[in-house]
């Protein structure tokens, strides 16, 4: 187990109100390896995809072990739009909460060889989206 392919989805119920991020982690082949659900306390949609990308690549490092994870590949996808687009260069950064996860992100993909990031339509993001929601419901 080299590479990675993880979904994320963050979310929050008001926009700004109660939070949660779902993280699916998969092998190369889609085999599902882990899945998280976790309340984060209260916050935006926005700020819960980032906390959810955050979140996904320190699980990653744990999961691969650091010197593992060196060598490894992660391909995140996720069907938040706004974030793919800011984390790849195509939106400029405005929001200063948002800067500081963008920066975190940028830290954390130093602990592997490479980090890519793909945009994906919600229904290729089931998994990952029900994660957020049991968590927001429990």
């Amino acid at each position: 187990m080299s590479n990675l392919i993880i979904y994320t989805d963050g979310g929050s119920r008001g926009n700004p109100g109660p939070s949660a991020i779902g993280v699916v982690i998969k092998d190369e082949n889609e085999n599902t390896l882990k899945t998280y659900g976790e309340k984060i306390g209260h916050g935006t949609n926005n700020e819960a995809e980032y906390k959810a990308i955050i979140f996904a690549l320190e699980k990653a490092k744990l999961l691969l072990g650091k010197q593992k994870a060196k060598e490894a590949e992660v391909h995140m996808k996720m069907d938040s739009e706004l974030a793919f687009r800011q984390l790849t260069g195509i939106y400029k950064l405005k929001d200063e909460k948002i800067q500081k996860f963008f920066i975190e992100i940028h830290n954390l993909k130093t602990d592997f060889k490479k980090v890519t990031f793909e945009h994906v339509r919600r229904e290729f993001n089931k998994e990952a989206d029900a994660a957020l929601n049991k968590a927001l419901d429990s």
